[in-house]
């Protein structure tokens, strides 16, 4: 395991910080609150780095397979009118992403981005019926090599106000590459054909590049 280029700076920063502050607290205060704020900073440094890990995954390929964008647990599976790329009915599939999960989202297939549009917004708590279309998000399509569109959705929570990405327009991209990474607590939405075979359940638990999410016909 590894710890994602995302937390590297903030993960030094903290450790610095923390270092001080306890190192202030040993020279001018006494027991037992100096051991309390020690064990307090240790715990609050554990849960940072664990956020932060980029763990080793043997991904899952498969041309007509949906594979999860992202480690969490399917809260939505429902049809949808999809508004800002297809404007026709869809299936979709929802993901969040708690902060204890690892937090890095893949590409649920292969193929070329045919559309992406960032987009300023609200923060929501991630599982509000409105966050997908209300809250700060990124909308992303790829055009799978058979030529069936999947549309992604990176959506901020309330805690998670920090979207990355890397893809753009026109680029290829493989199946589970990494794209992009939220930041403290968020959602995932895809959006699939109506003829693709669902094979979650609400509740499932997810791997990010290794759960397999769906079927696609072609």
């Amino acid at each position: 395991m590894t710890i994602h280029k995302e937390g590297r700076i903030l993960l030094l920063v903290s450790l610095l910080f923390l270092f001080i502050l306890n190192g202030i607290l040993f020279n001018f205060f006494a027991a037992p609150w100096t051991w309390i704020v020690l064990v307090i900073s240790v715990v609050f440094y554990l849960l940072i780095l664990q956020f932060f890990r980029n763990p080793y995954r043997l991904l899952t390929k498969a041309d007509l397979q949906v594979i999860a964008p992202a480690d969490g647990k399917v809260v939505v599976i429902e049809e949808v009118i999809e508004t800002e790329y297809f404007n026709t009915p869809r299936r979709q599939v929802s993901i969040f992403m708690s902060p204890i999960n690892v937090h890095i989202n893949r590409t649920p297939i292969e193929g070329m981005v045919q559309y992406f549009k960032y987009h300023a917004g609200k923060y929501l708590v991630a599982w509000h019926p409105k966050a997908s279309t209300e809250n700060e998000r990124t909308t992303l399509v790829i055009k799978s090599n058979s030529g069936t569109e999947i549309l992604l959705r990176q959506i901020a929570g309330a805690l998670a106000k920090r979207i990355r990405w890397y893809i753009a327009e026109g680029q290829l991209v493989s199946q589970g590459q990494e794209f992009g990474f939220i930041k403290f607590g968020s959602r995932v939405d895809l959006f699939l054909p109506l003829d693709a075979k669902i094979l979650v359940n609400l509740g499932d638990k997810t791997k990010g590049g290794v759960t397999v999410i769906a079927e696609l016909t072609k």
